[in-house]
């Protein structure tokens, strides 16, 4: 094929036609062109040249180049490509390094084999270009609901056309035992969209809590105006899903709106979702109070809340005890996912029993160790005090308020607590020297005799050593492995150390050290001070 007069327009015409069946730019195709005819050219002249071609974009001329630069004499490597300062001097005026000498040279007479080449290069790149326009298409499309048609089903996966491309939707992100026929209609959820070697992947969900959201975004109106805002959604695709719903304008009901009239809005998306059943919850800020909401439709009696363990315990009566939990634990599993809190259901009679344990537990330490009789010990416990350091160092009148209790005895119970702790410290001590704990770890402000003693039974035993720990091993913690959370177990938790207080710990010994200059630590805390504003 000969680029000659008689087919420089056809050159144009058909990048003209290659586009606009792949809906991308023709300057696309006509630099795939250029590409093509450029490699054909290296072809015939030689693979080492540097030989390029433009397309004029109106006459559709195809002009050949060869391009050779100026380099250093010593850096010369490709003689058909590169020249030095001396050779260029035969075709140029003051050479410089790094100029460039271009020269036309004639068209190529393209064979057969070449032009088939050719071919695959233009191929190749409008693939490529269509791959690029599919991918920034749906890219920010992602998060969004987008209708489609299946096209067919493979291995349980379905193969659904969306216009410009196709789209996976796994069998794992179907509702329930959906099935689906060649050209039927299909609502979904894009989940993510990536782009990859064999071009861009589009992964579908109809069981994700944003395609819930996105629902009802389409179906309410307040929602979609920001009125409303959807603060969490929780969901068994399928069969329950809960969804907390808030707003600042007092004059509107954020239950009733996502109800609707006769309940016509939730019933729009229920359809949608096979008949999944949907509790629509107000959000509240107090989690306790959350929490109470998120359980309905069980009553609750009361909440404790442990906002460190990220856990917190409800009580219900009874009867109300399989309501709560729900079939199967759906409703508290739920109501756990639309929180993010652990919950440990128990009913009155269990909550009773337990605090009933606590107290008798507390009442036997006091006997044990104070030499009190049962019932002063039950007296102390009725007051609140939980263990020895309260009684030890709490002021004087908190003691006197106690039936009985005079300045003597309360005097006494100091002293006796004190003796027995002080007692208790000098045991820890010891044994923490017979373990081999340094000085450096055992004079270090911030850690108790028990905190020492248990530090070097789990073999830690110098202030480096205690340096190196993370503030979690000393703390403790949650993970979360297989979407169950996990406690993490720390060396200090049993002391009641904070994750806050063990990072000071910490940070402090290694100041102490060395390894951290305190002024880097301030110039840091500023740093984070203004970022947050």
């Amino acid at each position: 094929m000969a680029i000659t007069s008689a087919n420089q327009l056809e050159l144009l015409q058909t990048a003209e036609a290659v586009a606009r069946e792949k809906m991308i730019d023709p300057s696309l195709v006509v630099e795939a062109m250029e590409e093509s005819l450029a490699r054909a050219a290296k072809s015939r002249y030689g693979s080492e040249m540097d030989i390029r071609v433009n397309i004029d974009r109106k006459t559709g001329r195809a002009i050949f180049t060869r391009v050779r630069t100026v380099v250093a004499e010593d850096e010369l490597e490709n003689y058909q490509a590169e020249m030095t300062v001396d050779q260029a001097k035969l075709y140029m005026a003051d050479p410089e390094i790094g100029q460039q000498y271009v020269e036309e040279i004639p068209p190529v007479d393209m064979g057969r084999i070449a032009a088939q080449s050719a071919k695959q290069v233009i191929l190749q790149k409008v693939r490529e270009a269509e791959r690029d326009r599919q991918y920034e298409e749906f890219k920010d499309r992602a998060g969004t609901i987008i209708n489609g048609v299946v096209k067919r089903e493979e291995y349980g996966n379905v193969i659904v056309d969306v216009g410009r491309g196709e789209a996976i939707l796994r069998r794992n992100e179907k509702i329930g035992r959906e099935s689906y026929r060649p050209n039927d209609r299909i609502r979904v959820f894009i989940k993510d969209v990536r782009r990859e070697s064999r071009g861009p992947q589009i992964f579908l969900s109809r069981t994700a809590p944003e395609f819930m959201a996105e629902l009802f975004k389409m179906e309410v109106p307040e929602i979609y105006e920001g009125v409303i805002e959807i603060k969490a959604v929780a969901r068994d695709p399928g069969s329950r899903a809960k969804i907390a719903v808030f707003t600042n304008d007092n004059s509107i009901d954020p239950v009733g709106a996502c109800v609707g009239m006769r309940g016509s809005r939730v019933q729009a998306v229920v359809n949608e979702l096979q008949g999944e059943k949907i509790d629509i919850i107000p959000w509240n800020e107090d989690q306790p109070t959350f929490l109470v909401n998120a359980l309905q439709p069980a009553e609750v009696t009361k909440v404790v809340l442990d906002e460190e363990a990220g856990k917190i315990e409800v009580v219900v009566p009874e009867e109300q005890l399989s309501l709560a939990i729900g079939r199967r634990g759906q409703n508290v599993r739920l109501a756990s996912q639309l929180t993010g809190l652990d919950i440990d259901i128990m009913t009155e009679a269990e909550e009773s029993a337990r605090r009933q344990k606590e107290f008798e537990e507390r009442t036997r330490l006091f006997m044990d160790t104070l030499d009190l009789d049962e019932f002063f010990a039950q007296l102390l416990v009725s007051e609140g005090f939980a263990n020895l350091e309260e009684v030890a160092y709490v002021e004087l009148d908190e003691l006197l308020v106690i039936d009985g209790v005079d300045d003597s005895t309360a005097a006494e119970l100091q002293t006796r607590a004190r003796e027995y702790l002080e007692a208790q410290a000098q045991k820890a001590i010891d044994h923490a020297r017979e373990l081999g704990v340094e000085d450096s770890l055992m004079t270090f402000e911030g850690l108790t005799p028990q905190m020492i003693e248990a530090l070097a039974e789990d073999g830690i035993k110098t202030l480096e050593d205690f340096a190196t720990c993370a503030d979690w091993e000393l703390a403790g913690g949650w993970t979360t492995v297989d979407g169950q959370r996990v406690k993490d177990d720390g060396l200090l938790e049993k002391f009641d150390v904070s994750l806050e207080e063990a990072q000071d710990l910490v940070m402090t010994a290694r100041i102490v050290l060395g390894w951290v200059d305190p002024e880097d630590l301030a110039v840091a805390d500023e740093e984070e001070d203004l970022s947050e504003e």
